[in-house]
């Protein structure tokens, strides 16, 4: 038996449980890891609301950090002893231990500890899919990165430093701005004090930007458009302020034939070898140096509601995560 997080219904952070489960047998194409610590991360609240609605009861969590116990048949990739994370479906990694496929966990080098390794998967795959395989971009352009002092955008602002692309960060106080500017980030404009709209075209001396990246969703999706140079990207890809409203495509035109795209990670790792190069990219921009891992709140399994409530409240910097 191990300890897990389960919901068994739609909710608050109330509705997060923890209880015994069976840990299940080995089959073929799978690994069996115990955890050492997990990440936390928005899409968890969307699937723990029902906002991404799964089939309950439903165990939460998207990706951890730990040592493979066993090894199913045709896994060629791990063995017994090794060190490894992963960010994958299906869900399920709030626990000690799980049985879960092999495809998208991945070997964990020496040089990154578990904690970073917890933090890292999901996030830092996604700034990779972002910046590498969503649409060009080169050293020279401009993003505009809300969120920028949360877990995926301080390692965006990073990647950009490293890349040589000018980003442009917001965030929701002055505090969080100086740390995003601490991490790479170009300039940061503080969205409850600033108009980043204007400040996006006065900053670019009216051009607007080459690519927006929008975790937030509804309350920055107008201005975010609004803020692209002709021709330009808009990637959206979170709701943190909840969905974007229906909207007529035909607007895009007359906004300067702008292009949108909606990604997922889980579509860009679907594939075992593309998880596997994506994720020996972020790992040797983090051996480099030039992404720093930045935890800034650590909660026990136990305390998962808590967790859930600081990330929600937008009282975070960082990556968060769950030790086990």
């Amino acid at each position: 038996m191990n300890k897990t997080v389960v919901i068994k219904e739609f909710g608050g952070s109330d509705k997060l449980k923890i209880i015994d489960m069976p840990v299940g047998n080995l089959a073929e194409g799978q690994v069996r890891i115990a955890h050492k610590a997990c990440g936390l991360n928005f899409i968890d609240v969307y699937q723990r609301s029902g906002l991404a609605p799964l089939n309950l009861p439903q165990a939460l969590g998207m990706e951890a950090a730990g040592i493979i116990e066993a090894v199913g048949e045709g896994v060629t990739h791990l063995k017994v002893g090794d060190r490894a994370a992963y960010a994958s479906m299906p869900p399920g990694s709030y626990c000690e231990r799980r049985v879960m496929p092999a495809a998208q966990v991945c070997p964990l080098p020496d040089g990154i500890s578990f904690e970073q390794g917890a933090a890292m998967m999901l996030q830092g795959m996604t700034v990779q899919y972002l910046f590498h395989r969503t649409t060009p971009l080169n050293a020279g352009d401009t993003v505009l990165f809300h969120a920028a002092a949360g877990g995926v955008g301080l390692i965006a602002c990073q990647w950009a430093r490293s890349e040589g692309i000018t980003l442009i960060g917001t965030a929701g106080t002055d505090e969080k701005c100086q740390l995003a500017l601490k991490y790479g980030a170009t300039h940061c404009i503080n969205y409850n004090t600033e108009n980043f709209e204007e400040m996006v075209r006065e900053l670019t001396g009216g051009h607007g930007v080459d690519v927006v990246m929008d975790s937030v969703g509804a309350s920055t999706f107008e201005s975010s458009l609004n803020s692209l140079k002709p021709l330009g990207m808009m990637i959206t890809f979170g709701n943190a302020s909840g969905p974007v409203p229906p909207f007529n495509l035909a607007l895009l035109g007359p906004k300067g034939s702008l292009k949108i795209t909606r990604p997922t990670l889980f579509t860009h790792i679907a594939s075992h070898d593309d998880c596997q190069d994506m994720a020996r990219h972020l790992f040797s921009k983090v051996i480099s140096g030039e992404v720093e891992i930045v935890i800034g709140q650590e909660f026990a399994l136990a305390d998962v509601q808590k967790a859930h409530d600081a990330l929600e409240g937008r009282a975070t910097t960082g990556s968060t995560i769950l030790t086990v």
